[in-house]
């Protein structure tokens, strides 16, 4: 016979990790290193594109808050004009009612007044002078809606700055006007919203195209054609961008409810991306750690993790082939590897244990038989040959006394008869033993109650039956498994145990068959598992086991030194 010349499973898996390296570069490494050149070079534009949209968002989120503010407070003042109108119509006189007001002048910086029906000013607050001021058209216009009015912007030479005016009209009644600049109520909101350092630049633009308010840069060029004034003046609110002088500007604008302004918000689009987008211009500097650290990765999970499974392939299918030293042989590799190791070699000790197991009990099943079938031929020798010898005997001697007429024949046939019925009942008794008719054709309740009538004329131990439930036929496989079992255990009390009483008690529930064999015996040290009884010698429990687990049932023995024996059968039906 010829040596082998195969690959041993060693070098086949040493072949295939020289295989796996090109191809874990091939696959691994180049795709990962291309992925982050294209996320390197790439991040500028997403960046740039994500920065765009955070801004303009950012920006519009500004405009809308700093337009609505200014809003609220117009509304603000429209209702302290209100509530100084109301007033006046139940105070003394229009003085003193100006007089309960006079707070208003901190926040009316043109003054405040109190206008007659006729459209005379009545009296009026602070040092302005209302001569030369559109009193009677905004008063006219709060007259006949009767609601909260805001004039055009005027310039006022008192205070060099263009100056609104806001009334409301009472009913029959004084109307009260004040007089504020645009100016100081947009600083007051928008001037605390940016920093000194921003190069944010803002304006407040009536219809008329003035502007009314002014935050950073220069007033170099004209609002009329600038993005954003027009749009926001018709009502539109939204952000655009514009390019300046070679530099790229991002601008939010919004109107201003009720007197139709329109804010105007506009910021640098370098002041606001060009930080970030230095730092990720730095992005392709990854590529070398991050190829590095591939590279180091790849070497680490050749050497940690793909060669030791490879090695623990090649154990696991040695032993697969009954090689059950190959698996104990360390492969080493990373902790989980080395975990998986054990167990796979604790298993193969378990299989190991089993098989041998099997190998002694299918030995003692195998002897079982022998003995089996020496037990039946000596049986059937010294009793049913002998038996059928004797009664050859006693056929001979009753022919020769009936030739002869002789007065001892009718006596000769009576002893056969009786010799027949002994051989009758040895043969049904070995056929019981080989196979229970009674469990075929009356069951198995009647089945068991045989038995354990023979066991107790066997072997003087009294057996007590007791059946509970409906019984029910099972199938023949079921039955006989469940007749040898109980077969198995009135044999090991009657045997082994010394008991003097058996407890047989079946019971037939919903679903189930309940099965418990109690004897009052020595008892014996039982094993943690029934998976041991066959290295305890107990290969007659360990058959009872096998057959439980044939038929989908549960076992269990309990017993202890001393406290007897249990068998409990739990058949699901």
């Amino acid at each position: 016979m010829t040596a082998s010349t195969g690959p041993s499973p060693e070098r086949s898996g040493v072949s295939r990790a020289s295989r796996l390296t090109p191809r874990l570069f091939l696959f691994v490494v180049l795709p990962l290193t291309a992925l982050l050149v294209v996320i390197a070079f790439g991040s500028l534009a997403l960046h740039s594109q994500a920065m765009r949209s955070l801004v303009a968002e950012r920006e519009q989120r500004t405009a809308h808050a700093a337009a609505d503010s200014v809003s609220e407070q117009l509304q603000h003042l429209g209702s302290l004009v209100q509530a100084l109108a109301r007033h006046a119509q139940t105070a003394p006189s229009p003085a003193s009612a100006l007089g309960d007001f006079g707070f208003l002048l901190d926040t009316f910086e043109g003054g405040t007044a109190l206008v007659a029906p006729d459209g005379s000013i009545t009296t009026a607050g602070g040092q302005a002078d209302w001569s030369d001021r559109p009193v009677a058209s905004i008063v006219a216009a709060a007259r006949s809606t009767g609601a909260v009015q805001f004039s055009e912007a005027f310039s006022d030479p008192t205070l060099g700055a263009p100056l609104v005016l806001t009334a409301y009209a009472a009913p029959d009644g004084e109307a009260a006007v004040g007089a504020f600049l645009p100016a100081g109520l947009a600083a007051r909101i928008l001037d605390d919203a940016f920093t000194g350092e921003s190069r944010v630049e803002a304006w407040i633009v009536d219809p008329e195209m003035r502007t009314l308010y002014r935050l950073g840069g220069e007033a170099t060029f004209s609002l009329v054609d600038h993005p954003g004034v027009a749009e926001a003046l018709r009502g539109e609110s939204g952000v655009t961008f514009a390019t300046f002088a070679g530099e790229e500007h991002v601008i939010a604008y919004r109107p201003i409810p009720p007197t139709g302004w329109a804010l105007v918000i506009e910021e640098p689009w370098e002041a606001v991306d060009n930080p970030l987008l230095r730092q990720t211009q730095a992005a392709p500097l990854i590529l070398l750690p991050a190829f590095a650290l591939a590279v180091l990765a790849l070497v680490f999970g050749l050497r940690q993790v793909v060669q030791p499974l490879q090695a623990l392939d090649s154990r696991a299918a040695s032993l697969g082939r009954g090689d059950f030293e190959a698996i104990e042989r360390p492969v080493g590799g990373i902790g989980e590897i080395r975990s998986l190791q054990q167990t796979l070699v604790r298993m193969a000790r378990q299989v190991r244990s089993y098989q041998d197991s099997i190998r002694r009990y299918a030995a003692a099943l195998t002897r079982g038989q022998e003995d089996e079938r020496r037990r039946l031929a000596r049986e059937l020798h010294d009793d049913t040959v002998q038996a059928l010898i004797a009664l050859d005997q006693r056929t001979q001697l009753a022919q020769m006394a009936v030739r002869k007429g002789s007065p001892e024949a009718a006596e000769r046939l009576t002893e056969l008869r009786q010799w027949t019925l002994s051989l009758l009942d040895g043969v049904r008794r070995v056929i019981r033993a080989l196979r229970p008719v009674y469990l075929e054709d009356l069951g198995l309740p009647s089945a068991l109650e045989m038995l354990a009538q023979d066991v107790e004329k066997a072997s003087g131990m009294r057996v007590r039956l007791e059946l509970h439930g409906t019984p029910l036929r099972l199938s023949p496989d079921r039955e006989i498994a469940v007749y040898r079992i109980t077969q198995e255990a009135l044999s090991n009390a009657a045997r082994h145990s010394q008991a003097r009483q058996v407890d047989l008690d079946v019971a037939f529930e919903p679903g189930r068959l309940q099965l418990t064999v109690h004897d009052n015996g020595l008892g014996f040290a039982a094993p943690g598992s029934l998976n041991e009884l066959a290295p305890s010698d107990h290969y007659g429990l360990l058959g009872m086991q096998e057959r439980a687990e044939l038929m989908g049932a549960r076992l269990r023995i309990d017993t202890a030194p001393g406290a007897g024996t249990t068998v409990r059968l739990d058949l699901p039906l």
